[in-house]
């Protein structure tokens, strides 16, 4: 099937733009007037057979609507007409990014707001993006908020390279250390063993403990994954439960270092995306509710829900925040200066900062906790084999 962007003019005598499928042009056109609808325009979208296949798999990455945002901003603080920026847009774009735009350049070319064009991306832009972006448009500030966006994507993607290149060192030796072990034992163990037998040593428990695992892993690998790939298929699923992702959203913030770090990224993401909502002039409650289900924390979502309850009923937001245990003294009371100042969106921006700035300080002290660790670990390791591999040895030139 191709697809088809198309212009027409509905019941209603208003134009209206989307995208049709359909084998060719002639019945594309057909379906339409079979809707009584006047076709302003019609045409094929264009795409080869490799790009469609990686567009319709997944999502676009986090650095692609960075990007996005950047460049649709630059664009229209220039001066370009939103329809000819998304058009460049497309072009340039990755297949996944292109099939998105593609999809928001037919919606606003037949009349649609940027705003609702991308809420119909099927959760490409998250409502904070969207509320943010429809609060723009209304203002006539479409411009000076993408910018403001963009800003914020930036940070949020720097934070998130400097934490992943932070653990990419103790991830790399950590499967170094399973590798190696797995062909020690399917490969080295089981020559070694036939050696032993053969000179009739007497083996001592380290050595018949690593035999026992290799003998295991030879002859039973197949039950070993078995279990390791229904065991992880369960858990994710139930992982996926309201209580499952409590419970595991609380153990992880029970973890020493990481815990704490987990919740000063939640602390700076609802800083920051607050201060956002705020500074677009969207009212607290409304704002509260979009970071509630933006934020990914069943734990804070539901302290920042019943945040909320109180704002409705009349509360301050640093009163609101102020009974919620997850959130610290500190983060309402200054809240409660930017209420009384006028400030709310201009402290919430410099909180942001400040648990950021923590958060990056937390990842540097994980990975120099992980690192003694893992070499701890190694040794153990090291040295269990060299016992269980040396002892039989020196058995043998005593016998000898």
């Amino acid at each position: 099937m191709k697809r088809f962007s198309y212009r027409v003019i509905g019941e209603s005598n208003k134009q209206e733009g989307g995208l049709v499928e359909a084998n060719n042009l002639p019945q594309a056109a057909a379906i339409l007037r079979g809707k009584k609808m006047t076709i302003v325009s019609l045409r094929e979208l264009k795409g080869s057979t490799f790009d469609e296949l990686f567009a319709s798999v997944g999502k676009p990455k986090f650095e692609e609507i960075s990007n996005f945002t950047r460049q649709l901003s630059t664009m229209i603080a220039s001066g370009l007409p939103l329809v000819e920026a998304l058009r460049i847009l497309k072009d340039q774009s990755k297949p996944k990014m292109a099939a998105i735009i593609e999809k928001v350049l037919a919606e606003v070319e037949g009349g649609s707001s940027l705003g609702a064009a991308l809420e119909k991306t099927e959760g490409t832009f998250n409502s904070v993006y969207v509320a943010l972006v429809k609060a723009g448009e209304s203002a006539g500030m479409l411009d000076e908020i993408m910018s403001k966006m963009a800003d914020t994507l930036d940070k949020q993607r720097e934070f998130r390279n400097k934490t992943k290149g932070a653990l990419i060192y103790p991830a790399i030796v950590s499967v170094g250390m399973v590798l190696v072990a797995t062909v020690m034992m399917i490969f080295v163990v089981p020559k070694m063993t036939q050696m032993y037998k053969d000179f009739g040593a007497k083996l001592p428990l380290p050595t018949l403990i690593l035999i026992g695992i290799s003998d295991f892993m030879v002859n039973y690998w197949y039950l070993l994954f078995g279990l390791l790939a229904v065991g992880l298929f369960f858990f994710r699923r139930w992982a996926k439960t309201p209580v499952g992702v409590l419970i595991v959203e609380q153990t992880i913030f029970k973890i020493p270092v990481w815990g704490v770090l987990k919740k000063d990224v939640m602390l700076a993401e609802f800083s920051r995306t607050m201060g956002m909502l705020s500074s677009a002039a969207i009212p607290i409650l409304d704002g509260l509710r979009i970071v509630a289900d933006t934020l990914g924390s069943q734990i804070y979502g539901d302290q920042i829900r019943r945040a909320a309850n109180r704002v409705e009923k009349g509360s301050t937001l640093a009163d609101a925040i102020a009974t919620a245990s997850e959130f610290p003294p500190i983060l309402s009371q200054m809240i409660a200066v930017g209420e009384q100042t006028g400030k709310v969106d201009q402290i919430l921006g410099r909180l942001a900062d400040f648990y950021e700035s923590q958060s990056e300080l937390k990842v540097k002290a994980l990975t120099t906790a992980i690192e003694p660790i893992i070499m701890v670990v190694m040794g153990i390791g090291v040295g269990f084999l060299v016992m269980a591999v040396i002892m039989p040895i020196y058995n043998l030139t005593n016998q000898f």
